[in-house]
This record gives structure tokens, sequence and C-alpha cells, in this order.
């Protein structure tokens, strides 16, 4: 199998992995410079560092990488040492690499305004495949989104077609409550990396509260990063399309210390109906 072959078969699927590298041996060693071993997330690997111990080392790092989509260099001194006694090694030092492999984030767009149309352009900019779904064959066609891997005209069509999963970012800004609380009732059941709505927090709250009286946990909405996009003081559609895509890319690359804005609400707000 031809590892880079699979990378790119694996990118396209939405699937993750680590490539482990050798990048570095001094002393006899049963691996050449630049042998790579594939690891994919369910733990099967394409290609060889050279087997034993150091191999098993490496194959249980990769797991982290991907997990924590941080790349990792590791050095074994191998002089002999019991602990990588597997028979290959002779002795010396071996240095490997491993990196994350991930997909292009895609981003869905539910809604295509021009707050839509500004994201999409930024978005697509930043490197995210780039997907609108909008009710309205004038709003969702080639010509106004030509960065557009896939167009939808129904909103129930795409529900039905899009799997969300680690790689998925959902932006919600249709033009209404009505729609904005449909997509949010499907994305918060989702594998979807990053939920985003639009809306002012008054607006927020209601889509959550009626959802609520429909069966949804509060704890449904905790990820949901509303009102969407970092505080920037943004007015112009262009402007809000910079701090939501500021946002998706914090997310993106893990940014911890970003704010989360999820609105919560208490069972008495609730029970009250404010």
């Amino acid at each position: 199998m031809d590892i880079f072959e699979e990378i790119v078969r694996m990118r396209k699927a939405g699937e993750r992995g680590a490539l482990a590298t050798i990048v570095h041996t001094n002393g006899s060693i049963p691996s050449y410079e630049s042998s790579r071993m594939l690891v994919r997330e369910d733990g099967s690997i394409a290609g060889t560092i050279g087997g034993g111990c150091v191999e098993a080392d490496v194959w249980a790092a990769a797991k982290g990488v991907i997990e924590a989509e941080q790349p990792r260099k590791m050095t074994f001194n191998l002089n002999h040492e019991a602990a990588y006694d597997a028979g290959l090694i002779c002795g010396g030092t071996l240095e490997v690499f491993v990196e994350p492999i991930l997909p292009q984030p895609l981003l869905y767009i539910f809604g295509g305004g021009h707050v839509s149309l500004s994201v999409s352009r930024v978005a697509h900019a930043a490197g995210f495949a780039i997907q609108v779904i909008d009710d309205r064959a004038a709003y969702a066609n080639a010509e106004r989104f030509p960065m557009a891997t896939e167009l939808y005209t129904s909103y129930e069509d795409a529900f039905r077609r899009i799997k969300p999963n680690a790689s998925s970012y959902l932006l919600i800004v249709t033009r209404g409550h009505k729609d904005d609380m449909r997509v949010l009732a499907w994305a918060v059941r989702t594998d979807a990396r990053y939920i985003g709505m639009i809306g002012s927090k008054r607006k927020v709250l209601s889509v959550y509260k009626a959802l609520q009286r429909e069966g949804y946990r509060a704890e449904e909405f905790e990820r949901v990063h509303a009102p969407v996009g970092l505080d920037i003081g943004a007015l112009s559609p262009e402007e809000i399309a910079v701090s939501i895509a500021a946002e998706l890319i914090a997310v993106r690359r893990s940014a911890l210390n970003l704010p989360h804005k999820s609105l919560k609400l208490s069972p008495a707000v609730v029970a009250r109906g404010d």
C-alpha cells in the first residue's frame, strides 16, 4: 500500500490518523531515515518503522497525537537496553516525528444571506471547505457561492444526507427564528465539532426555551457558540464574518482559552417562560 495515497483517501473520507517518520538515526538501527508508519484512528497501521517495542511505543503515542491533533517528537536511546530488545535492534539513537493527519475542516453554512456569503469567502480563504444550505434556490446556487463543494435547497434533505463528524463545523445563519430552531434541533444531536448560531442573546435564549419545551435538555445547548463569533465589535456583514471565522479557527486550532459564550437557562427561567 502506498502510504501517501492512503492519506489522501483518508482525508477525503473525513478520517483522522497519524504519520510516524524516522527523521534521524545514529548507530546500528534496522530502519532507514524517512521510514514511515501510518496509524489510523481505529488503531490499524500501514507501513513500518522497524517493528519491535519502539514501533509499539510509537503506535501508542500516535493515538495520543490523533486525539490532541498536535505533533510529537520521540527519541529512543537503543544501546542494548533490555526494554527495547526485540531481536531487531543492535544499538543507537532513533528519532521519530509523529504528526496528525487531519481531514480538511468542512463548514456547513445554514442560510445563504449576506453574512453567509461573507463568511464563506473568509472561511474558504482560511482553509475550510464550504457547503451551503438554504431553501431558496436564488440564494443557494453556484453563481452566488462558487467556492461551495455542495449546495442544498432543502433543509430536510440536508439533515438526511449530512453526517457531521469531528471535522464538521455547523453555522446557523438562516433568515428567521423558525429555521434557526429547526436547524439547531438537528445540530445539537450530531457529532459536529462546532455549532454556532447568530443572533442576539434574547433571540438565542428564546430559541433554547422553545426547544426545551419540546423536550430538549438544557445541557444539549452547552456546546453551542451563541451569539456566534468573537466579540470584536463587528457591525457589517464583512466584520461579522471575520469574527465568526476567527472563532472557527480558534476551535480548529484548539485554542482552549477561547471564552465559551453558550447561554444557559435555569429550570426556573424555563418554568416562568421569561
